[in-house]
């Protein structure tokens, strides 16, 4: 397979949007209809299979999880780590703070605030092995949170986020799950396999917001009744899935910039200020001891946590806990990973790994000390017990209830009900964008309605579950589902590896610049053409006097010569492809591109800087993006060796690739 054959070819047939939008909603409105017409049946039979899979497969989960952590730090740090998810020239769409607060509000927000407390605590009070209770048990706590919610669980998300971002941003390949088996399956992608991995991927992603959604507003509902004597009764929640469910909306049409990196930022600025008044007014010290003694404690065991199972002292803890984070979070990954590889376009991949991977980690590991150390702290120091208490009775009430131990509960707990509301309101919206760009095909500019329909779809199968009692079982179902796609993940590990070693093997053999042709010149011109800052009028006219009839006189011999070959011409840059829509498809383009001017330019010309003037160099760019080179001021004849050099490679590339298999 060529390098071409990751890329979807021009011509190539664009995924269809019946099927894969048409399917999915049939699918989910029957198994929504049985979920709620037969919910005990369905959650007996959807037990049972989880049951089976946590039982006998659990080690198949472990293996799979460690194999994509290990994936994922491979090639971080390997060579592949230097390539970026676009071409060569491509920049990050995002600020550092943006991207982190949004990929951080899609993958765990929510979860954080409902377990910060209620996991350490369980841990504490009924651990896998030994005393609950004691000194032990409490380090033990949350060196088991620290594994649960840390980077295992990126690394799941970064292996599909990483692979949609490479095949979608570098190759041109729409942003669905189905493109990360192009090296695997070539154009079938385009077919009815292509349209079932789709159509797997929008059911999970819907399943795991509905889901999410649906046990997200009991304690939305229970904060309520906290604060404001609210019912809890299922009239209020299905009455807040649909005030979320609308607000999601509104933020799904506003837009990724507009609505969804707005609401994260505001997502993290609340989460820092409430996470800021605990620390302050409770146990600092201890708080940061502790942050950093878990922080040892999680690296000491990493190893022996990530391989185990308990085989010598069989308890259903691990098939509770570990195997079931591990399940859930691979359900939840063509959400998530869909998500980051939107708002990724332009880093590297050793960029994209170390932030996924590291700095969302180092926040939840920062919340989870806070919170679950602070509730162990208030139950070890003789305090109280009421939130261990309250734990052991409703997990959504926990964290009001440990809010209630400072100072201004009544401020604190309505700022935790308002993060939980934004925080679901960006998984909502997230999740519409997402499935309406699997459903479009990856296409971006999709007609509004189509996000307003999967994020009112998300709310409605939430609040009829919730209703018909069938939203544990739909709970299960998502889980049991992990399965299946743990398989496709491996798989999507492979092929992408199979991309990268095509890709690297192209770069050895293009990586040797064509010889430039200044070289045979003199110095004068050589000179001229350092000290001179062409203007945007004279690389267009170089353009159109020089590089065109270059590129057409190529373009002509190779037709002469039975090859396919056509140019494109664009404002600012023209285009040659060879062969276009097939795996060997070759193309080399002339482009102008604008730069700063240099300040010792204004010093050569005896001017002061202005900060708008720009200069034009006609840079070259190939299939993978721009060869940072520039071809102004060569001649015909020049011009022309630069391509044939540039093709020449080109075709030692594919007979290389050939020979690999």
């Amino acid at each position: 397979m060529s390098h071409n054959s990751q890329t979807a070819p021009n011509g190539a047939p664009s995924p269809s949007l019946g099927p894969v939008f048409i399917i999915s909603a049939c699918l989910i409105a029957v198994i929504v209809l049985c979920g709620a017409v037969a919910p005990q049946a369905v959650g007996r039979f959807f037990n049972a299979v989880q049951d089976w899979v946590l039982s006998r497969l659990g080690w198949f989960y472990l293996l799979s999880v460690a194999a994509f952590l290990f994936f994922v730090v491979f090639l971080a740090f390997s060579r592949h780590g230097a390539v970026r998810l676009g071409p060569n020239h491509s920049e990050p769409d995002f600020s550092y703070s943006s991207w982190f607060a949004m990929l951080f509000s899609a993958g765990m927000g929510i979860g954080l605030v409902f377990f910060g407390v209620a996991e350490p605590i369980m841990h504490f009070t009924t651990p896998p092995t030994g005393e609950g209770g004691t000194l032990e048990a409490a380090r033990t706590a949350m060196r088991l949170t620290f594994f649960h919610w840390g980077i295992h669980a990126w690394a799941i998300y970064a292996v599909i986020g990483l692979s949609l971002a490479y095949f979608g941003f570098r190759h041109g390949l729409p942003l669905t799950i189905r493109s990360a088996f192009y090296p695997l399956i070539g154009n079938r992608i385009h077919g009815p396999i292509g349209h079932a991995i789709d159509i797997f991927a929008v059911l999970g992603t819907v399943f795991g917001v509905a889901t999410s959604l649906g046990l997200g507003v009991l304690q939305i509902n229970a904060g309520l009744t906290h604060l404001m004597g609210v019912p809890n009764s299922l009239i209020v929640q299905v009455a807040l899935i649909a005030a979320i469910t609308g607000m999601a909306t509104m933020s799904a049409v506003a837009g990724l910039d507009a609505g969804i990196r707005r609401l994260s930022e505001l997502n993290m600025g609340l989460a820092a200020l409430l996470l800021l008044f605990v620390v302050v007014l409770g146990p600092t010290t201890f708080l940061l001891r502790a942050l950093v003694q878990n922080t040892g404690g999680y690296i000491d065991q990493f190893f022996e946590r990530t391989f185990m199972l308990y085989a010598y002292e069989p308890n259903d803890w691990i098939a509770s806990w570990t195997l079931f984070y591990w399940a859930w979070w691979i359900s939840w990954s063509p959400f998530v990973g869909m998500f980051i590889a939107r708002i990724s376009r332009g880093r590297t991949i050793r960029e994209f790994v170390l932030g996924v991977l590291l700095v969302p980690t180092g926040f939840t590991f920062l919340w989870m000390t806070v919170f679950g150390n602070t509730g162990i702290w208030l139950q070890t120091s003789g305090i109280t017990t009421a939130v261990s208490e309250t734990v052991a009775t409703s997990v959504p009430l926990a964290f009001f209830v440990f809010l209630e131990q400072f100072p201004a509960a009544t401020f604190t707990a309505a700022l935790a009900t308002l993060l939980v509301v934004t925080f679901f309101i960006t998984s909502a919206d997230s999740a519409a964008l997402v499935i309406d760009t699997i459903t479009a095909g990856g296409v971006e500019s999709a007609p509004v309605w189509r996000r307003i329909f999967w994020a009112v779809l998300s709310g409605v199968v939430a609040a009829v579950l919730l209703f018909a009692g069938g939203l544990q079982s739909l709970q299960t179902a998502t889980i049991a589902s992990a399965l299946p796609f743990a398989i496709v993940m491996l798989l999507i590990c492979y092929g992408m590896l199979k991309a990268l070693r095509r890709e690297a093997l192209r770069e050895s053999i293009l990586q040797a610049q064509p010889a430039s042709a200044a070289t045979a010149v003199s110095w004068q011109r050589q000179l001229h053409a350092i000290l001179h800052h062409p203007t945007q009028r004279e690389v267009l006219d170089y353009l159109s006097d020089t590089a065109i009839p270059a590129l057409e006189a190529v373009c002509t011999e190779l037709r002469n010569r039975g090859v396919q070959a056509e140019i494109q011409q664009e404002e600012g840059r023209v285009r040659l492809l060879a062969m276009a829509g097939t795996p060997a498809e070759f193309r080399y383009a002339i482009r102008a591109r604008g730069y700063a001017l240099p300040s010792f330019a204004y010093i050569e010309h005896g001017t002061q800087p202005t900060g708008r003037d720009r200069y034009f160099r006609a840079e070259v760019f190939l299939r993978e993006g721009g060869q940072d080179y520039d071809v102004m001021g060569y001649r015909r004849d020049e011009l022309i060796s630069d391509v044939l050099a540039q093709y020449e490679r080109h075709l030692a590339y594919l007979l290389a690739a050939e020979r690999m298999g």
